[in-house]
């Protein structure tokens, strides 16, 4: 999938291996890395989901269209679809097959 950060801080700690080790930790940090190529490494989002551990999830109320990627304890990437219209099914939701495009909008804890 195609990756792109909301921004230029988040692309510049996100971009650096150094920097996001040194923000998060070295475990948080390493699996935040990990996601980000996963993510990348994928062809869609739908294909993204599907692998072991990633949890991946809509948001709603005010965090509606995010999508939320379980990290690690107690962080979460959240992404949003970075199309002109995103992909929407019947019942208003994500239409996840069809997301090639992502943006990353925060690392949070959203509990």
């Amino acid at each position: 999938m195609e990756l792109s950060f909301a921004t230029k801080k988040l692309a510049k700690l996100l971009n650096n291996q150094k920097d996001t080790l040194r923000a998060f930790g070295t475990d948080n940090g390493k699996r935040i890395l990990l996601r980000l190529q996963q993510i990348h490494d994928a062809s869609n989002l739908a294909e993204f989901s599907k692998l072991p551990q990633t949890r991946v999830h809509e948001l709603q109320a005010n965090r509606d269209e995010q999508i939320s990627v379980d990290v690690k304890q107690p962080y979460r990437l959240l992404l949003v679809p970075n199309h002109d219209e995103p992909p929407l099914k019947k019942d208003g939701g994500l239409d996840w097959p069809p997301i090639t495009k992502v943006t990353i909008v925060e690392i949070a804890d959203t509990h």
